[in-house]
């Protein structure tokens, strides 16, 4: 798909490859000889660190990280050879992965002081989540012109409405899949904990489907009902569906959706696009 050259030897990383093991280290070319611009986006969340590597503007993979060391953002950088680099976070992180990410790309970290593709015309737009704000960057981009509500399945389910005119001007907050789930058997005596299925019937037989039935049908549910209500007020409305819990949901939901996974690193690169020219 690509021609790429091996950089392992480059003098550019001789400095980088003495901390670390050495990889094979490439960069990418098209098809007339141009080298693609690759850079680096981190997802920073409750529950998981995440990773993407884009090509230009072709998302290439998403992974998970095993930590954020600086040995593990060493070899990205050693491996990928990134020339632009960003990072939302609202976890508390290893601060020497900026100073690493900073050092050898072209670094930005999301904030309320990110130049955005959208305007928050909000009381405190410093509380807003860096998650989100990416979210409502990959909304503007990819479904301009439109009021697009972003429903985002993670610990929590947040609902992000962000109008034709680019305000990201509010939504809602509730628990996610996992906490609803957990919560049943902290909460109580005897109700177990039970992992998360997509095919999960309206009417549960036993405890486990029972629980199905009332948490994913119910979360389900709830989500039809928002996306009702907005339809309602607004015309030229759009709705994505993002996370990694959408392969549970997606199917039980009544109205047209469109299902994205990858939407926060799309917005991720659309704001490190603005902010590392």
């Amino acid at each position: 798909k690509h021609q790429t050259l091996n950089l392992l030897h480059h003098p550019a990383f001789k400095k980088l490859n003495s901390h670390s093991t050495q990889k094979q280290v490439f960069l990418f070319f098209n098809k007339t000889g141009q080298m693609l611009t690759t850079t680096l986006c981190f997802d920073f969340g409750n529950t998981r660190k995440k990773a993407a590597v884009f090509r230009d503007d072709e998302l290439d993979k998403v992974f998970v990280l095993k930590d954020d060391s600086a040995d593990s953002i060493r070899e990205l950088i050693n491996t990928y050879a990134p020339r632009k680099s960003i990072l939302s976070s609202v976890v508390d992180h290893n601060p020497e992965m900026e100073t690493l990410l900073a050092a050898h790309t072209k670094f930005h970290k999301l904030s309320h002081l990110t130049r955005l593709p959208f305007t928050t015309p909000v009381g405190k737009p410093e509380t807003i989540g860096a998650d989100r704000l990416a979210l409502a960057a990959g909304a503007v981009h990819f479904y301009p012109g439109k009021n697009n509500l972003v429903i985002a399945t993670g610990s929590c389910i947040t609902y992000n409405f962000i109008n034709k005119y680019k305000e990201l001007v509010g939504g809602g907050i509730s628990p996610g899949l996992e906490m609803r789930l957990k919560s049943l058997n902290h909460y109580t005596a005897k109700l177990p904990v039970v992992e998360a299925a997509a095919d999960v019937p309206l009417i549960g037989y036993d405890t486990k489907t029972n629980i199905h039935s009332g948490v994913i049908l119910g979360m389900a549910y709830e989500m039809d009902g928002f996306i009702d209500g907005y339809a309602e007020k607004f015309d030229n409305f759009n709705v994505v569906l993002t996370g990694g819990d959408i392969v549970y949901l997606a199917s039980h939901l009544k109205n047209k959706i469109f299902a994205d996974p990858d939407l926060i690193f799309k917005g991720l690169y659309a704001i490190s696009e603005v902010n590392n020219p």
